[in-house]
């Protein structure tokens, strides 16, 4: 899947993708419901790799709980 048409605020190291509305590329739809696809969602973990690309991590529970 291509997403297109987005804007990345950057706050520091920090960063957010912008859809046309808040919730956009986390899975909500513009009138508030459940989208059925997602960019990123709330409690996901991501590792760059050597080519720039975001990978998920599925297993994170336990090196979150080691912070």
């Amino acid at each position: 899947m291509m997403w297109v048409d987005y804007n990345i605020n950057q706050a520091g190291p920090n960063f957010k993708v912008v859809g046309e509305w808040e919730g956009e590329v986390m899975g909500v739809k513009q009138d508030g419901t459940k989208k059925e696809y997602w960019l990123y969602r709330p409690g996901d973990v991501f590792e760059v790799n050597e080519a720039g690309w975001l990978v998920k991590r599925n297993d994170t529970s336990s090196e979150l709980n080691d912070a």
